[in-house]
């Protein structure tokens, strides 16, 4: 029976590839010179630590970063940019985090979605994974266009076609 699985994950790899580049345009742009800028990726936890001078040249920072990322190949739904910055002393801190994997309410809308298109396939839930089973290929694309079409806010790969 032919079957995929819909993942949500960010490569480590990629992301720190990202990071670096932002990081080595931003020190050679001209209107950061001489300001100090912070931009360091913390593995373990998934987040992307920012500190900067103000909150003007914290959008630029967000900015690069993102349109590095989405160079590599990230999405830019793999960030949460939604975050509040901390001032503290002369710096302004905020910390970007990277969604990786697809959390419990999210699975669960996602097969509700699967499940309301009318397709005859069935979706289950595997911790941060959903499979997809069907019949025929062709019900498989059709979902597969369906959760591209959805805005569901987080990046979604589509893994492992079996037929």
């Amino acid at each position: 029976m032919p079957s995929f699985d819909i993942v949500s994950k960010v490569d480590l790899q990629t992301l720190d590839n990202a990071v670096n580049v932002a990081r080595k345009e931003i020190e050679n742009r001209y209107d950061f010179k001489g300001s100090h800028v912070s931009v360091d990726l913390n593995k373990k936890d998934m987040r992307i630590d920012l500190e900067v001078d103000s909150e003007m040249k914290l959008k630029q920072v967000e900015e690069v970063l993102l349109t590095k990322a989405m160079r590599q190949g990230l999405e830019g739904d793999a960030f949460d940019l939604s975050g509040e910055f901390q001032s503290s002393g002369k710096y302004i801190r905020k910390s970007v985090p990277v969604k990786n994997g697809i959390d419990r309410e999210m699975s669960k809308k996602i097969v509700k979605l699967i499940k309301d298109s009318g397709e005859k396939v069935q979706a289950a839930i595997m911790d941060d994974i959903i499979r997809v089973t069907g019949k025929k290929i062709d019900d498989l694309q059709a979902v597969i266009q369906l959760c591209r079409s959805a805005n569901l806010g987080i990046p979604l790969q589509f893994t492992n076609m079996k037929s």
